[in-house]
């Protein structure tokens, strides 16, 4: 559950606005993903971990 306050917050700029047009339009391949640390192994093997835990849990309630 989020704490956000939203009664309080300005309604976007123009500016604003276009920036997230541009991000909307943007492809794959113009992301910079350079600022990124790479995983480590350890973090890699905890991921692989998660996933097969959350393929093997059954719906409980709809």
């Amino acid at each position: 559950m989020s704490n956000f306050v939203t009664k309080n917050i300005p309604p976007l700029t123009e500016e604003e606005i276009a920036e997230i047009e541009a991000l909307k339009n943007m492809s794959y391949d113009e992301i910079d993903y350079s600022d990124i640390p790479p995983l480590t192994e350890e973090e890699i093997k905890r991921f692989r971990a998660n996933i097969l835990r959350k393929k093997n849990l059954k719906k409980v309630a709809s």
